[in-house]
């Protein structure tokens, strides 16, 4: 069931997630088109996610984006592409390379206890190798020793890839297309903003066999929602996925289709990321135990 109405305010709005956004041209979306998905948002009770472009927006735009709740990533939600020497936010993201994860494992250590809630996206989970396998545990694993000593000292700050998996139960995954639906400039629905980049860059819908197709969108705000096959973005319809315990993993069916094909089966490489997080999760659940903390 929908929760999450994604807006992307602009075709340069801030990448927060594993694909990058490639458009440099400016295209605010128009003020009606804005009223008007917000007013679809408010139809569907779902909780509005503006995504901000790195430019201030016309006043005018201020009034409309304040008319319901929401959360602002871009402004409230930091975003960064390289690690910084400190965050300003309580809340972040940060977008980097499976090489810069590792290599500046230390960095990163140290802005753990600058935020609330830090989320790690790799950006290059396709190019993966095994053989990378067991310097991400050990980046894994420093993160590890400097959450259990921020617990010791009263702070208990999120990391995505490590503390989430302490709370969860059952998975929680991305939910593109499923939880969440993205509208872009253009009026129109995508699954999530990759796909809107991939259609407006002219890279082919590789699930439209029968014909050769840039076409990404998923209805518009006036016909509404028309997913093809919805059921085949459920957790119940994913054989792999359904039966698996690494319930923080994000499950990108973007990367899913661009790597296997197939919205629903995730690549080898988000596998094994997600089982080494999942395993590291739960080296740090038995740290928090011996220091006398209960975790998940």
């Amino acid at each position: 069931m929908l929760q999450y109405l994604v807006i992307l305010l602009d075709d340069t709005s801030v990448a927060y997630c594993h694909a990058e956004n490639p458009l440099k041209e400016r295209k605010l979306i128009p003020l009606d088109t804005l009223k008007k998905a917000i007013l679809f948002g408010m139809k569907e009770n779902l909780m509005i996610q503006y995504v901000y472009p790195d430019y201030e927006l016309p006043e005018e735009y201020s009034e409309v984006i304040e008319s319901i709740d929401h959360v602002k990533i871009g402004r409230d939600v930091a975003v960064y592409n390289e690690v910084p020497k400190a965050i300003i936010a309580e809340n972040a993201v940060l977008r980097i390379s499976i090489a810069e994860f590792i290599a500046k494992q230390y960095d990163i250590a140290a802005l753990l206890p600058q935020v609330t809630r830090l989320n790690i996206c790799l950006t290059d989970i396709e190019s993966f190798k095994d053989d990378q396998a067991e310097d991400y545990k050990k980046a894994l694993a420093t993160l590890n020793a400097v959450l259990v000593n921020l617990y010791k000292s009263g702070k208990q700050p999120q990391l995505n890839i490590l503390t989430d998996r302490l709370q969860l139960k059952e998975m929680h995954n991305c939910g593109a297309g499923d939880s969440n639906i993205t509208l872009a400039p253009n009026g129109k629905f995508y699954l999530c903003p990759a796909f809107y980049y991939d259609e407006k860059m002219g890279i082919s819908n590789r699930l439209k066999h029968h014909k050769l197709s840039s076409e990404r969108c998923v209805g518009d705000l006036e016909a509404g929602l028309q997913i093809p096959n919805p059921q085949l973005l459920k957790l119940d319809h994913a054989p792999l996925c359904r039966i698996c315990d690494a319930y923080h993993c994000n499950r990108c069916i973007w990367l899913n289709q661009k790597l296997t094909w197939d919205n629903n089966t995730p690549s080898h490489q988000q596998c094994v990321l997600a089982h080494l997080e999942r395993n590291a999760a739960r080296d740090l659940q038995q740290q928090l135990k011996a220091a006398g903390f209960s975790a998940g």
